[in-house]
């Protein structure tokens, strides 16, 4: 009984043991472990949720990069018609100064044509009575005869 007794004791040593061991031990044990599970569980969320923050961050980012480059485009678009329009604006005022300068220069050139044609009808008028001074040897009075002249100068 002596072998009995000690495996006895040792068995009931052993089950104070486990049942100290599970009223003392393991609870706080089992505590610390789900605590140390739930952290690990949220840091993993918590990881997950930054990942998706960056993917949403991310794409919020080319979004928004499209949308610059979209505006930049439409900008320059803009610009490019405006320039092609001062262009165009300008040629317009270029063309009308250009018409103007040449009727100017017309005018001018027909003035100093009509100026040359009355010198010229004034020097062949000058040179008629001159030629009809020799013709007829005597001085014609240009005071006394200026109708005869003017009618001349109007014929030619």
């Amino acid at each position: 009984m002596n072998i009995n007794a000690t495996l006895l004791g040792q068995t009931v040593a052993f089950f104070l043991f486990v049942w100290f061991c599970m009223k003392f031990v393991w609870p706080p044990l089992m505590n610390a472990i789900e605590e140390r599970q739930k952290r690990i569980a949220d840091g993993l969320a918590d990881a997950d949720r930054a990942v998706k923050d960056l993917e949403l961050a991310q794409a919020k980012a080319t979004d928004q990069l499209k949308d610059a480059k979209a505006t930049a485009n439409e900008i320059i678009e803009s610009a490019n018609k405006r320039k092609a329009q001062i262009v165009d604006e300008a040629k317009a005022e270029a063309d009308a100064e250009r018409a103007k300068i040449i009727a100017q220069g017309q005018a001018e050139i027909e003035a100093e044509r009509n100026r040359v044609k009355e010198d010229l009808r004034k020097q062949v008028a000058t040179l008629a009575i001159l030629g009809a001074e020799k013709i007829l040897e005597r001085s014609i009075d240009e005071a006394a005869h200026s109708d005869i002249v003017d009618k001349l100068v109007a014929e030619l």
